[in-house]
């Protein structure tokens, strides 16, 4: 395997782990149970996927981008 993608790859997660640990871990604890955190993460994942505004994709929620993006396929396919 090409080590240049897995230090992308390992790059992106990187990020993404250190974001879920300064927004939610750091920010929101401390976190009286396990339990507690896990039910906090998984509203955190819902959260991050479908509603936070992004600036790479037209400062707008992914859930939304990706709407418009399999609608605009949609609507291609069916004009050819």
């Amino acid at each position: 395997m090409d080590l240049t993608i897995y230090r992308s790859i390992n790059a992106l997660a990187e990020t993404v782990n250190g974001l879920y640990k300064t927004e939610l871990v750091w920010a929101q604890g401390p976190w009286r149970t396990a339990e507690e955190l896990e039910l906090a993460t998984l509203l955190y994942v819902e959260w991050f996927n479908t509603r936070r505004i992004h600036s790479e994709i037209g400062d707008r929620p992914p859930a939304e981008h990706e709407a418009a993006h399999y609608h605009h396929n949609r609507t291609s396919a069916t004009v050819h």
